[in-house]
């Protein structure tokens, strides 16, 4: 009687994740194309190109990154701005660049500012002995 009722709660527990994993937004996988993801009103993203043949994500967080830092030019108040590029999510905020598979799972710290705004690999970051960043390391 015991192995019945926890096979039943395995498959009911394995039901629920596939129907977790089925709500997930997907990132579009366009080759070389890269995207803002702007929130309609359904709630559901709307994926708008900002560049085409962008060779590597990097680029495409720069591209983003432009994007931002126009809106705050006009007068926007939204400072984080969430984007796509070949099925990974990338989050440009004013404390540097991250990349993730989701829009709420885990996300990779891949670029930092540096102390006057540009945006650096963090291993690149000379920094002061409290941790400030001095300036991106020579060549």
């Amino acid at each position: 009687m015991r192995f019945p009722i926890i096979g039943l709660v395995a498959v009911l527990g394995a039901t629920g994740l596939a129907a977790c994993n089925s709500q997930q937004v997907k990132a579009p996988l366009d080759e070389g194309v890269c995207y803002h993801a702007g929130e309609i009103a359904s709630g559901k993203p709307l994926f708008n190109v900002v560049a085409r043949d962008q060779p590597q994500i990097e680029f495409c967080a720069a591209r983003l990154e432009e994007m931002r830092l126009r809106f705050l030019g006009l007068g926007g108040s939204k400072s984080e701005v969430v984007g796509a590029y070949q099925g990974q999510f990338i989050f440009v905020d004013r404390e540097g660049v991250q990349f993730g598979k989701s829009l709420t799972g885990q996300r990779y710290f891949a670029l930092a500012r540096t102390g006057d705004g540009r945006l650096a690999i963090p291993g690149a970051i000379q920094r002061e002995i409290d941790g400030r960043p001095v300036a991106v390391a020579p060549n």
